[in-house]
């Protein structure tokens, strides 16, 4: 067999075990932005269901810290300023959605608190369709979340009480079910696959925001069709440390239409099983990184809904990830669709991670050892 004929055949596996990925292989019509009040909508012609969005995950409530520099060992710093906002991976994905004109849902667990009370209050300040959870005699997530003023880089001091663990049981297939995306994260891995096995039964797409290895996460990869994790995940799952081989081999194991790794402000590397596609971020007025993933993942699910290629997802979720560092808070600096759209245009690109002639080769070596023959 000629080498061109088993690329011919690993794009028909592709296209077979992953049907559903489709838009990748081709452009939608993109009519028009549209003003409105909030500069949020585009136009397209969307096939009627009864939600855009579900996300099944985390809430927190965090208290956001300035300081003027990171404190080191035995040491005293007056802090710039406190507040209390809100977050969670999960959640402020989906708020993003919400907010660039998506029907969504959230499902998430909370303890019966005043900082539950204030994630409640949030959604329904937002407009999103919450299904709550409520632990009866503990705490809901919280965050301490320091913020080195001179960098806009952050460290996460979190809590999360076990009996605000979403489980199995919790959930109810009709939340999932008229979706076109579901959104989970990678910490309550039973409950999240429980969601994503109802998605699959229902043509619903899934998409995977993971940073750590969490107990029983390889099961729920299993049912994953976007994976898009940490820049460190895939070492962790995999044991490789470049990114170049370790997205590839999440690929292969779990069979996900497109495997990626955020990378701050160098973007993202995707995998599809034939090719790397490299997106470099944007520069912009960094003052807080915290819920940059989140946006992303909230953008790239926007992006999957609006029938887009993979290359605009990805530069859509890079522009929309890197206007929310401009302010503060996970949820601070949300954009509208009107500012991702300028940035998208006039931004200035960071630096690539790779060259294409690395990417090319990679490439041409992860489809070798697919095919079990060099190229």
């Amino acid at each position: 067999m000629s080498i061109l004929v088993k690329i011919l055949s690993l794009s028909i596996a592709l296209s077979v075990s992953c049907p559903r990925n489709a838009l990748f292989w081709g452009r939608v019509n993109f009519l028009a932005l549209v003003r409105t009040p909030e500069d949020n909508y585009l136009v397209q012609d969307l096939q009627s269901s009864h939600v855009d969005v579900v996300g099944v995950g985390i809430n927190a409530t965090d208290t956001v810290i300035r300081l003027p520099n990171f404190p080191a060992l035995d040491s005293k710093v007056e802090i710039l300023s406190a507040e209390r906002r809100s977050g969670g991976q999960t959640a402020s994905a989906i708020a993003a959605c919400q907010r660039w004109g998506l029907r969504t849902r959230y499902v998430g667990k909370i303890g019966d608190d005043e900082a539950g009370r204030f994630q409640q209050a949030e959604m329904a300040r937002e407009g999103v369709d919450a299904h709550w959870l409520v632990a009866p005699g503990c705490m809901s997530q919280t965050a301490f979340i320091l913020v080195d003023e001179k960098s806009g880089e952050r460290t996460v001091l979190w809590k999360r009480d076990r009996q605000i663990v979403l489980r199995p049981e919790d959930l109810r297939p009709d939340w999932i079910a008229g979706a076109r995306v579901l959104l989970i994260d990678g910490h309550d891995t039973a409950a999240s696959t429980q969601a994503a096995k109802w998605a699959r039964e229902a043509g619903t797409l899934v998409l995977g925001d993971f940073d750590n290895r969490y107990p029983g996460v390889e099961e729920l990869l299993e049912y994953v069709d976007f994976a898009i994790t940490s820049k460190d995940f895939p070492a962790r799952l995999t044991g490789e440390q470049n990114l170049l081989k370790s997205l590839p081999k999440m690929h292969a194991q779990f069979k996900c239409c497109l495997t990626g790794a955020t990378m701050g402000r160098l973007g993202v590397l995707v995998w599809n099983g034939l090719r790397f596609h490299l997106c470099p971020g944007f520069r912009v007025r960094t003052v807080d990184t915290t819920g940059a993933g989140d946006v992303f993942h909230g953008a790239f699910a926007y992006g999957i809904v609006r029938g887009w290629p993979a290359g605009e997802i990805l530069e859509f979720s890079c522009a929309a990830a890197g206007l929310n560092c401009e302010g503060r808070g996970a949820r601070g600096g949300i954009a509208t669709l009107i500012e991702i759209d300028r940035l998208r245009r006039r931004g200035e690109r960071s630096e690539r991670a790779y060259t294409d002639e690395e990417l090319a080769e990679a490439s041409r070596a992860a489809v070798s050892a697919s095919l079990g023959t060099p190229i």
